[in-house]
C-alpha cells in the first residue's frame, strides 16, 4: 500500500515540476526562440487550456480501461511529451510539445486520486489522496528550484532532459507496485448534470479566479525578479524555494483551518491575499522585502485555496469521476487567464508593478463571491423554505 502511494507521489512530483518549472525559465526560453516575454507566456497559457480542455477527453477515452493500464498510458505522454520539449528547435513546436506534455495532468490525478482511494481503508482516503497530492507540493519546493537552476546553468532544455528519469521511475514503480483496478461504469449524464449545479459551479469559479489572481503575477515572477528587483538569474531559483516553503506552510494550515471553518478561511486566507499584493509594487526593488513578500504570499494563496479541494468534492460528491477532475481544471483555466491577462498588460506597453494590482482586484472578486456562499449556505440552513425553492428552481440541486 505504502509503496504504491509512493508511486503515484512520485508521478505528482514530476508532473507538478514539469508544469511550474517553465515559470523559472520564461526569460531563458524567449531568448533562446527570440521573441517577447509576454508571448512566452503563451506557452503557460496553452499547458493550462490543454489541462482543462484536454485532460477531460483523454479521461473519458481511458475511462472504460483498467485504472493501472491508464496511469501507465499517462505516464508514458509525460515522458514522450518532455522529450519533444527538450528537442525543441522552434517556438510553435515547443508549444505543441507542451499541449502534449499536459494532456497527462489533469488525468492522472483524476485517476490515481480514485486508485489511491480504493487501496486504503476507507478510513485513511483522504489521508491518502492528500500524500498523493504532497508531490505537487515538493514539487513547488525541490523540483521547480531545482529545475531552474538547471536550466540557468546548463541550458533550459536539460531541465526537460532531467525530468525524463523521474518519469521513468514512477513509471516502473506503477507498473510493479499498483494493484489492479477494474473500472466502473461512468454515467456521463448524471455527471454533467453535477457540473451544472449552482453550488458547483460557485466553487469552480473560487477555483478559478483565485488561480487567475495567483498566475497573473507568478508567470512572470523570473522578468519581475530580473528586471525590477535586479537579482542574477541563479538567485530566482532561491526565491522559488522560499514561495515553495510558503506552498507547503499554507496547504498544512488551510487543511488544518478547513476542517474548522471552511468558507471562513477562504474569505480572511483572500482578504490578506489582497493586502499582500497591494504591498508588492513596494517591495519588488528590494531583494529581502520581495523574498519576504513572496514567501508570505505562498502561505496566504494556498492556506486560503486549501478549502476550496474538499469543498468541490462535497459539492460533487454524487459524481466522482467528474469530481475528481473539476478542480485541477478549474485551476488550470485561471492559470491559463492569468498568464494571458499578465501578457495583455505587458504587451500595453505597463510595467511590471502593475501586475500586483491586477491581482489583487480579482482576489477581491474571490472575497466577495465567498461571502455569496456563505450567504446561500446559511440560507439553505436558516430557512426550511428555501432549499425547496431554491432546488425547483435549479433541480440538479436535488440529491
Amino acid at each position: 500500500m505504502r509503496k504504491s502511494i509512493l508511486a503515484l507521489t512520485i508521478a505528482a512530483f514530476g508532473i507538478g515540476t514539469s508544469e511550474y518549472v517553465i515559470m523559472g525559465l520564461l526569460p531563458d526560453l524567449a531568448q533562446s526562440f527570440r521573441i517577447s516575454i509576454p508571448k512566452a507566456g503563451i506557452i503557460v497559457s496553452a499547458y493550462a487550456l490543454s489541462v482543462t480542455f484536454g485532460s477531460p477527453l483523454v479521461a473519458l477515452a481511458l475511462s472504460k480501461q483498467e485504472r493501472k493500464r491508464s496511469l501507465i498510458v499517462l505516464m508514458s505522454i509525460f515522458l514522450f511529451g518532455n522529450v519533444c520539449c527538450a528537442l525543441s528547435s522552434s517556438f510553435s513546436l515547443m508549444l505543441g510539445a507542451r499541449i502534449l506534455t499536459a494532456l497527462c495532468h489533469g488525468a492522472f490525478f483524476g485517476t490515481g486520486s480514485i486508485v489511491a482511494a480504493n487501496i486504503v481503508p476507507k478510513e485513511k482516503r483522504a489521508q491518502a489522496i492528500t500524500t498523493m497530492f504532497s508531490g505537487l507540493t515538493l514539487a513547488n519546493v525541490l523540483g521547480v528550484p531545482a529545475g531552474t537552476a538547471i536550466g540557468h546553468a546548463f541550458g533550459w532544455r536539460l531541465t526537460f532532459v532531467a525530468l525524463i528519469p523521474i518519469g521513468l521511475i514512477a513509471m516502473i514503480g506503477l507498473f510493479f507496485w499498483v494493484p489492479r483496478q477494474e473500472s466502473e461504469p461512468v454515467h456521463l449524464r448524471h455527471e454533467f448534470h453535477t457540473l451544472l449545479n449552482p453550488k458547483v459551479l460557485l466553487v469552480l469559479a473560487l477555483s478559478t479566479l483565485s488561480s487567475v489572481s495567483l498566475f497573473t503575477v507568478f508567470t512572470y515572477i523570473a522578468p519581475i525578479l530580473s528586471a525590477v528587483t535586479h537579482l542574477p538569474a541563479h538567485a530566482t531559483a532561491w526565491i522559488l524555494v522560499l514561495f515553495g516553503v510558503g506552498i507547503t506552510i499554507g496547504v498544512l494550515a488551510g487543511g488544518r483551518l478547513s476542517d474548522w471553518r471552511q468558507m471562513t478561511t477562504v474569505v480572511g486566507g483572500y482578504i490578506l491575499v489582497t493586502l499582500i499584493l497591494l504591498l508588492m509594487p513596494l517591495t519588488m526593488p528590494h531583494a529581502i522585502a520581495m523574498g519576504t513578500c513572496v514567501l508570505i504570499w505562498g502561505v496566504f494563496h494556498f492556506g486560503a485555496s486549501a478549502p476550496l479541494q474538499a469543498r468541490i468534492v462535497e459539492k460533487a460528491r454524487r459524481a466522482p469521476n467528474l469530481a475528481s477532475t473539476l478542480n485541477q481544471g478549474a485551476f488550470n483555466l485561471g492559470n491559463a487567464l492569468g498568464a494571458s491577462l499578465g501578457g495583455v498588460v505587458l504587451a500595453a506597453g505597463y510595467s511590471y508593478r502593475l501586475l500586483p494590482l491586477v491581482a489583487a482586484v480579482i482576489a477581491a472578486t474571490v472575497i466577495v463571491l465567498a461571502f455569496l456562499a456563505i450567504r446561500l449556505d446559511r440560507m439553505r440552513a436558516s430557512d426550511p423554505d428555501f432549499a425547496p425553492l431554491y432546488e425547483d428552481r435549479f433541480p440538479v440541486l436535488k440529491n
